[in-house]
């Protein structure tokens, strides 16, 4: 069975094999066991990818060796430096190569550490070749239902929220109609109608709006542990995405800086995170999947 490849090149002189050692090293080629046997030595610097290409035709470069990278300007650099560093400014123009694109949708340049020792680097144009793409929600609310849980204690701040939640809803494309505001007293309540709003299975998402004013007792720490964890074990429970927007402040002029002043509004953040969870949970049950409320599996 295939396991690796290796290409061997000789440097020729201990001189040349300190240099080239030293180039690899700045290029943060892993250093692997050296061996000796004799008068001969030797050292491995190691790539987490290697293969054997055969070609038909032109050379997709002059020189044998080709690295694939990532960020190839900053390689591009380091290797400038080091040429620089050893040889002097002038020295390093001539020995290494502009960044150029290449017919086979790729960056390259070529540099050369020692004479007759020339080594290419290359990136793809397109950085998400070869590479998985990411699964994730879109900022697109259009098809979507919201329920907004909303504490009427604290009014001056909650309606601010409100406002900053709703601008975020329908500047994404989410109709007005699939927009469902349920009020609560406190932000106490808020768990318990966020959850009944979950279990309906009516809505895409639920966001959770109100605020907590640190008072002169424990009541504030003991207030917010039981919404926070409320919350969140309604989310977990549901599998319906919930968006926590309850602000936990020391003062009012905090409040009011994170409800649409000097902090931005935190409705309006909480509420594009319930769209793109939303969409990012249609994405992975995938097209066609409906949720069933919970212990409805089971049923004939």
């Amino acid at each position: 069975m295939i396991k690796g490849i290796t290409v061997v090149r000789v440097a020729g002189s201990q001189a040349t094999y300190g240099r080239l050692s030293s180039f690899f090293a700045a290029l943060g080629f892993e250093r692997g066991a050296g061996w000796r046997d004799g008068p001969n030595c030797g050292a491995s610097f190691l790539a987490p990818l290697g293969n054997l290409e055969l070609v038909e035709g032109d050379l997709p470069s002059s020189a044998p060796i080709l690295v694939e990278v990532t960020g190839l300007q900053t390689v591009h650099r380091i290797a400038r430096q080091w040429l620089a560093s050893i040889e002097g400014t002038e020295a390093a123009e001539r020995r290494i190569g502009d960044i150029e694109e290449t017919g086979w949708k790729s960056f390259l340049f070529t540099v050369e550490p020692v004479a007759g020792f020339s080594v290419a680097f290359w990136e793809w144009s397109d950085p998400l070749r070869g590479r998985p793409l990411a699964l994730e929600g879109d900022l697109s609310a259009q098809g979507l239902r919201f329920a907004l849980v909303v504490a009427r204690w604290n009014a001056v701040i909650t309606d601010r929220l409100l406002q900053g939640a709703l601008d975020a809803l329908l500047r994404s494309g989410a109709a007005r109609k699939d927009l469902e505001i349920i009020r609560v007293p406190g932000s106490w309540e808020i768990p318990q109608a966020s959850r009944q709003a979950a279990l309906t299975r009516r809505f895409d998402a639920v966001v959770a709006l109100g605020l907590l004013l640190r008072g002169e007792t424990p009541h504030f720490e003991a207030i917010y542990n039981e919404v926070s964890r409320g919350i969140g074990q309604s989310q977990q429970e549901t599998g319906i995405p919930h968006a926590f927007g309850v602000l936990t402040c020391e003062t009012l002029e905090q409040a009011l800086d994170r409800a649409g002043l000097k902090s931005g509004n935190k409705g309006f953040e909480a509420a594009a995170a319930a769209i793109e969870m939303a969409s990012l949970q249609r994405k992975i049950q995938g097209p066609g999947t409906t949720q069933a409320a919970p212990g409805q599996a089971d049923r004939p």
